[in-house]
């Protein structure tokens, strides 16, 4: 079981925390089956997070070597769009967190404790969108959000 906090939006555009925790087995959770393994908490959560005006879906995705969907919502993350998303965004916090190691590796300062930096939040915004990624060891949190509806 892994247990994560996330970042969702609340009413007031401030990140609400959103605890991630599911009983399947990232490379083997199909889609269909994995809101059964769910705990009612965050079934109850996402189903907030997906029903908030600005939240065009969100992507929950198991990490490995070919990153699967375990469950979305939005039309924006279905069929062969979706998969494409859950790729690039498993690309992205790869991407992110091998430049992390990189600049801790030639970091002249002496490191304290721990040698690594792990990504713990992405927020990526574009013209049109904005992109909210929360990494765990075992799972993706991707929510697609349009900030121009706050206007």
């Amino acid at each position: 079981m892994a247990t994560r906090t996330a970042s969702a939006f609340s009413s007031t555009t401030r990140p609400a925390s959103i605890s991630i925790t599911a009983n399947t087995q990232p490379a083997q959770a199909p889609a269909s089956n994995a809101s059964s393994s769910m705990s009612p908490e965050l079934e109850q959560k996402l189903a907030l997070l997906s029903s908030h005006r600005t939240v065009l879906g969100y992507l929950l995705v198991a990490r490995g070597s070919h990153p699967s969907i375990i469950r979305h919502s939005g039309v924006v993350f279905e069929g062969e769009q979706g998969k494409r998303y859950a790729a690039v965004v498993a690309k992205i916090v790869e991407s992110v967190q091998s430049g992390l190691d990189e600049v801790r590796r030639d970091d002249s300062v002496p490191a304290s404790g721990d040698d690594s930096d792990e990504v713990k939040f992405l927020r990526i915004r574009t013209k049109r969108h904005e992109l909210m990624i929360s990494p765990d060891e075992r799972y993706l949190l991707a929510v697609l959000h349009d900030p121009a509806a706050f206007s």
